[in-house]
Parts: structure tokens; C-alpha cells; sequence
């Protein structure tokens, strides 16, 4: 018989957001099996958000970060510039099109806010070359990186929030090798939710 108090008990893990920004993107795919469960790392649960319209997008993953349920983002995305893994840790006030700046309000350059130093460590650990650039590409995952972070509100309990660029034409079982290991590294950083968050 199933524990029903189990199955409704509240989860006070914090929520990493996953998202492939490239809706024909799959690298990465959170469910493994046929259980139909995204698969999580130890200490946190998983928050698939498939790829899209970038405005959209952005608005969608803005909206998980407010809930104080989901403490950390990690883009997920390809890179032409690179044969490693990239981890991009800055993205400049550029539109979407690169013509011109974002925003007249905004701050010049947005600094990601994961722990970088730890996300490639777990990436050479898992045997996957990677490099941390402040090179922002042209392309939807700059566009959407400064977006989530000049929308964060500034405080000590600031989401975790980074960008995995893949080369291209890595293996698929690669992608997933790296993002598992740089969702483990963020996880890491992440405190249980206080049980008026999880509930």
C-alpha cells in the first residue's frame, strides 16, 4: 500500500531550475527513465523549464527565481566559440539582437552569481574540459542571463545563477554528464528550505 503521508509531506529541498533555452535543444534531458521523475541532485529537486521565445522565457524563469522555493538557475545552451565546455560568468546589457543596450537603466554588465570556482572543478572531475569565460556570445543564453540577473533583487540570499555552454557537436550522454555535475556543485551551496518556504 502507498504511504499517502509520504507522497504529501512538503519537500523542503530548494529548486534548481534547469532550462535549455534552445527549444530544439536535447542535450539535456531531466527525465531518465520511464518514471517520468526528473532526475535531482543530492540536497536539491529539479524544476525543468523547456526552452522558448526568450521574452517569454525570461519573464517564465523570473518567476520561479521570486518564488523563494527556487534558489538557483542554470542555463544550459551551446557555444561555437570553444571545443570545451564554457561557463559563461557575465552577460552584458545588450537586446536580444545585439544592436543596442537592454535597458538605459540597467547595470552595464551583470556578474553571475553561481559558484564558478566549484563548477569547474566538478566538470574536470567528471572528465570534461571547461573554461569560465566574460564573453558573452550572440545568441538567446547572453540575452537571457543578464535578464534573469539584472532582475534579481539584491540582498544576502541572492539565487545561485549560471550559464553551461556545450560545444557543438558534443554527445548528447556528455551534455548530461555536465550538467548533472554542475547542477551538484550548486546544490552543494544550497541550505533547506525554512518549512514556511516549502510548505
Amino acid at each position: 500500500m502507498p504511504d499517502t503521508a509520504a507522497e504529501t509531506s512538503p519537500d523542503h529541498r530548494p529548486g534548481i531550475v534547469i532550462c535549455a533555452w534552445d527549444s530544439g535543444e536535447r542535450g539535456w534531458d531531466p527525465i531518465e527513465d520511464l518514471s517520468g521523475v526528473p532526475w535531482s541532485p543530492a540536497g536539491a529537486r529539479t524544476v525543468p523549464v523547456p526552452g522558448g521565445e526568450p521574452t517569454a522565457l525570461a519573464q517564465t524563469l523570473a518567476a520561479h527565481l521570486g518564488d523563494q522555493r527556487c534558489r538557483a538557475l542554470l542555463l544550459v545552451g551551446r557555444t561555437r566559440r570553444s571545443a570545451n565546455f564554457r561557463l559563461q560568468i557575465r552577460a552584458e546589457n545588450r537586446s536580444l539582437d545585439g544592436v543596442h543596450r537592454l535597458t538605459s537603466v540597467g547595470p552595464a554588465i551583470a556578474r553571475a552569481t553561481a559558484p564558478a570556482a566549484d563548477i569547474v572543478r566538478a566538470l574536470n572531475e567528471a572528465g570534461l574540459p571547461v573554461d569560465t569565460s566574460s564573453d558573452a556570445e550572440d545568441d538567446a543564453g547572453s540575452y537571457l542571463l543578464y535578464r534573469v540577473l539584472s532582475d534579481l533583487p539584491e540582498g544576502l540570499d541572492t539565487p545561485a545563477v549560471g550559464l553551461l555552454r556545450a560545444p557543438e557537436g558534443r554527445p548528447a550522454a556528455d551534455v548530461q554528464r555536465a550538467v548533472k555535475a554542475a547542477a551538484e556543485a550548486m546544490a552543494r551551496h544550497l541550505s533547506p528550505l525554512p518549512r514556511s518556504r516549502a510548505s
